[in-house]
């Protein structure tokens, strides 16, 4: 497998911060509604803090590493 290039990177960072925030906004529905699934909440909250996790991966793999 290749590693990706700084373009790949910046879009695939894109898509995942369009679906954390689609998420976001789906948590903050279901929580408001009073007849809400908790396990569904439960894993959408999941899938956010994986997304997360991806994000702050990528963001990382953007920053050039510096010669010690």
């Amino acid at each position: 497998m290749q590693p990706l290039d700084s373009a790949d990177i910046a879009e695939r960072l894109s898509a995942l911060k369009r679906e954390h925030r689609a998420l976001d906004e789906e948590i903050i529905q279901r929580v408001t509604d009073l007849h809400a699934d908790e396990m569904t909440i439960k894993r959408l909250k999941k899938r956010k803090l994986l997304l997360k996790d991806c994000i702050t991966r990528l963001e990382s793999d953007l920053i050039p590493d510096e010669p010690a």
